[in-house]
């Protein structure tokens, strides 16, 4: 019997990044967390979902190209907490870095389809 398939680790980096973010938006301000901490939040399951659909599924490039989408609507996101201090810079350059690795894994992911 085939082993199923081992999780790219794009999808481990999402699954950590989602981790770490649940943590973050908890502690922001309840005016903020129900506002942009939710659309944080909710962009970062959507981005372990579609890096789930991709790895498990036949048709990739559809679920790679919402995953894209996904790491850029969490780009400018991160931005605007941090420009509204909600996130120490810190904070920022850690979740930025880990998006633009993710990012490029996509990258490359979706050229080798």
């Amino acid at each position: 019997m085939p082993s199923p398939p081992t999780a790219p680790v794009a999808l481990d980096k999402a699954y950590a990044l989602a981790l770490w973010l649940i943590a973050k938006t908890a502690a922001m301000p309840r005016a903020h967390r129900f506002i942009l901490g939710d659309r944080i939040y909710s962009q970062s399951l959507d981005l372990v979902t579609a890096l789930t659909q991709a790895t498990f599924s036949r048709d990739k490039s559809r679920a790679l190209e919402t995953a894209s989408d996904r790491v850029n609507s969490l780009r400018i996101l991160l931005r605007l907490a941090k420009d509204t201090q909600l996130v120490s810079f810190d904070s920022y350059t850690y979740a930025t870095g880990l998006l633009d690795e993710i990012g490029r894994m996509i990258g490359g992911w979706r050229k080798s389809q």
